[in-house]
């Protein structure tokens, strides 16, 4: 009778651990890979279609086989492509076409972008970790497209079936005609959704971006959106410079976080608000206490955006680098600072990632 060699716990938890790191390297290159497919089009044009070789893949698009054909590679071995290794073809089973392409309720692969993205300033935060201060907002050019793509999904779908009724009467409000404010617009589709849905009501979206906003006025102007009105504005000061009881509807979606002067953004919203006005806020599904973080589906994903983005940013602003993950606790005690006590806050079966406050003075 043999002896067997003995696994201690600790043993058993470092090849466990080995065996993550391991898995998550490959992870990180299926989601770069992802990114490129998504960019390039290429699982857009495998969705839904017979086997394909590289070249023809290549020759639809206008690409180069040589780069196609190590992509397909790559993906085969990620179990995402499937291939024949006697015909040479390809094809994206419809199953995973549904979560990786426009076919499908969700496309995952919109986030898949967020690595590379994040990953592009690495030098700068790593100079941050040694020096202090944070990488700016300019460094990102490609964000404010990604940020709108992800809430194309999250924000757009859900608006007016779900997040604009949390508030009992909201929708009926906006049809007889409010004024209405959306705080860190970005591009400003959600704005956009509501200006064509509500032509009685009024819109305003600021935010930093000069880009951001100039998209999202040619996109008004082009829908011919009298109603709406976009402002580059920093809000750093916004507790002094709002103006008083101007809206009766401010909405801020994954728009606090990332300020340089939250607190100071949240009384500038309290102050323009009128008094039966109300505060919808999206912001990030998380705690305030790291321990209660490991649970979270996409808590290390968040922590590093908020790392490499985020925090940074509002770091790089002078600002207080809040951070993505502040947490729920967090949030309503900066809410209650400014003034809100009459909060309520939701989740969305949808929505795994964000957390919905409706808010009144």
């Amino acid at each position: 009778m043999c002896d067997l060699p003995l696994s201690t716990p600790q043993a058993s938890t470092a090849d466990d651990f080995e065996a993550r790191l391991v898995q998550a390297l490959n992870h990180g290159g299926l989601l770069l890979l992802t990114s490129i497919g998504h960019r390039t089009g290429l699982l857009d044009a495998l969705a839904g279609q017979p086997p394909l070789t590289s070249q023809a893949l290549a020759e639809r698009l206008g690409l180069q086989e040589r780069y196609v054909r190590e992509w397909l590679g790559g993906m085969v071995a990620a179990e995402v492509i499937e291939t024949d290794p006697d015909t040479g073809r390809y094809w994206l089973p419809d199953e995973r076409a549904a979560l990786l392409t426009s076919q499908g309720e969700v496309n995952l692969a919109v986030y898949a972008q967020f690595m590379p993205l994040l990953g592009s300033v690495e030098d700068e935060v790593v100079r941050c970790f040694q020096e202090g201060g944070g990488v700016p907002y300019s460094r990102y050019p490609r964000f404010q497209e990604v940020m709108a793509s992800d809430s194309g999904q999250t924000v757009l779908p859900a608006l007016f079936e779900h997040i604009l009724p949390l508030a009992p009467g909201l929708i009926e409000r906006l049809e007889s005609g409010i004024r209405v404010l959306d705080c860190a617009c970005g591009r400003g589709r959600a704005l956009l959704a509501m200006a064509e849905r509500f032509p009685a009501s009024r819109f305003v979206g600021y935010d930093l971006s000069e880009e951001a906003i100039a998209w999202g006025r040619e996109q008004a102007e082009r829908a011919g959106l009298t109603n709406l009105r976009f402002e580059a504005r920093d809000l750093s000061d916004f507790d002094a410079s709002a103006e008083p009881e101007a809206f009766e509807l401010v909405t801020t979606f994954d728009g606090i976080h990332d300020q340089a002067q939250p607190r100071r953004l949240l009384a500038g919203i309290h102050r323009s608000l009128t008094a039966d006005g109300l505060y919808l806020v999206q912001d990030i599904h998380a705690s305030s206490h790291h321990h209660l973080d490991r649970e979270h589906p996409l808590g290390a994903m968040l922590y590093a955006v908020s790392l490499s983005h985020c925090m940074t940013v509002s770091l790089a602003q002078g600002g207080e680098g809040l951070g993505t993950m502040w947490g729920r606790e967090r949030a309503l005690a900066y809410l209650e600072e400014a003034g809100f006590h009459d909060i309520e806050v939701h989740q969305l079966e949808h929505d795994i990632q964000n957390d919905y406050f409706v808010c009144r003075p």
